[in-house]
């Protein structure tokens, strides 16, 4: 069957997300097609304001609104400015916070170390991770990469950077699983991984 350009092309798009293949992406749009047009204006729309009314947070480089210099944990007074958790990504702020039992900053570092990938350290946020630990005022550094290969080798590397600045540095303890993501770990997990951090061996 050969499908107008219009349907094919939705597919293709849909198709290059993360967890949605060939078969999932037909599923998705023929939905669409079928479903009222509200409900695609309405998505469109969405994805549309997804990058014009997003901005990204100029101290920790968490996701923000358009037009605010800080997210509101940098923004928030009583958030604990001595202490910052380094994630990967902004959904790993979103999985801590669900937690309750986090209330300093973080710092998103946008990725990992991954050399067979061709990320170093000059494609991350590092450099302005430890620009804000030379300002002062940071007695400890939260280190809750994935316990990943990437995200282990990630931890090694900031340890020894942050370290060299006098800073004390923590992991998360080990009650995540190995190769998982936080995004997709329960708060109850997260809360006893933050409370059991450990210097770093």
């Amino acid at each position: 069957m050969i499908l107008p350009d219009s349907i094919q092309r939705l597919i293709d798009a849909l198709s290059r997300l993360p967890g949605i293949g060939p078969k999932t992406a037909s599923r998705l749009t023929f939905f669409l097609l079928r479903s009222p047009e509200e409900l695609s204006r309405g998505l469109a729309q969405a994805l549309l304001a997804l990058k014009s009314e997003t901005s990204t947070c100029r101290t920790c480089f968490n996701i923000t609104e358009a037009g605010r210099e800080e997210c509101a944990v940098c923004a928030n007074p009583e958030r604990e400015a001595e202490v910052i958790c380094v994630v990967e990504e902004p959904l790993d702020v979103l999985a801590l916070e669900r937690s309750g039992a986090y209330r300093g900053r973080y710092h998103v570092l946008h990725g990992v170390l991954s050399p067979i990938e061709g990320v170093g350290p000059d494609d991350l946020r590092i450099r302005e991770l430890l620009e804000r630990l030379r300002r002062g005022g940071v007695n400890e550094v939260i280190l809750a990469t994935n316990p990943s290969l990437e995200g282990d080798a990630t931890a090694m590397y900031l340890r020894q950077q942050v370290e060299a600045l006098g800073v004390r540095v923590t992991r998360l303890a080990r009650g995540l699983p190995v190769g998982g993501d936080l995004e997709y770990a329960d708060p109850n997990t997260l809360s006893r991984a933050l409370l059991g951090r450990q210097e770093m061996p």
